[in-house]
């Protein structure tokens, strides 16, 4: 099925953990880039970064990456791409990927997979991915994000916690994972159509959103319905602290190039 869509990555410069984050260097060119060189091999009709930092906007603009600058008190990163959607001028009816600005090493495939998904998906708002989870420290991890799935294939919940809990299992072992147990981890990538887009910043924030510090969870709170891609595989490393950067690097070092050309 051939689904036109933009990607936007959402590049704030300031991070807590990593100052600077989007133009940290991997493997001679800023991290925003190589995230952008991901998203162009997706199939996406346009790839633009959203960013509140001229210092990032210009150094995609020398590497031929279109840019726009966006306000710098956006308080989450969906709201960052609802300003870039009307600076660009999209259609309510267009469908936008919103790809982290810390996920260099994302395949470009499950970009296009999400966006064909919601394309098939009318009476879903918006679509997501997830990965199925396979070692204790990664569920009981609340820095790694989980998603219950119902029959569909669309989002129950996301939750910081190991959910569904394994109640039998976990009483007497929480080292190693019941068989057969649904447990996932969410990715950070998402797709809307413009027009839900345009109208999510304006939505209540919801207090299991505040609690768990998950904005997704203000669409299930207001009542939508997101689907979820199951992606296979290993899942892609997102960077976030300095050993995070160090590993993406070393990994950058042992590609065969795939990732650099």
């Amino acid at each position: 099925m051939s689904v036109p869509f933009t990607v936007v990555i959402p590049a704030r410069y300031g991070s807590t953990r990593l100052p600077g984050k989007p133009l940290a260097d991997l493997a001679g060119k800023p991290m925003v880039v190589r995230v952008a060189e991901r998203a162009k091999a997706s199939g996406a009709s346009e790839v633009v970064v959203a960013t509140d930092d001229e210092r990032v906007r210009t150094a995609v603009a020398e590497h031929g990456i279109r840019a726009c600058l966006t306000r710098a008190d956006h308080k989450t990163g969906t709201d960052r791409l609802a300003e870039a959607v009307h600076i660009l001028g999209l259609r309510d009816s267009d469908i936008v990927v919103n790809v982290q600005g810390d996920e260099p090493m994302l395949d470009p495939a499950l970009m296009l997979r999400v966006a064909v998904l919601l394309a098939e998906r009318p009476d879903v708002a918006m679509t997501t991915a997830c990965h199925p989870i396979a070692v204790a420290e990664d569920a009981f991890n609340p820095n790694v994000v989980k998603v219950a799935l119902d029959r569909r294939g669309d989002a129950l919940y996301f939750s910081r916690a190991t959910i569904p809990w394994a109640r039998d299992s976990f009483a007497t072992d929480l080292g190693s994972l019941p068989a057969g147990l649904p447990l996932y981890r969410h990715y950070g990538l998402y797709a809307y159509r413009v027009a839900f887009l345009r109208d999510f910043p304006n939505l209540e924030p919801a207090p299991i959103e505040q609690f768990e510090a998950l904005e997704q969870l203000r669409a299930l709170w207001h009542g939508y319905r997101i689907a979820v891609e199951i992606a296979q595989g290993a899942p892609a490393l997102g960077i976030d602290t300095p050993n995070d950067l160090a590993r993406a690097r070393a990994l950058y070092e042992e590609d065969d190039g795939s990732m650099t050309r």
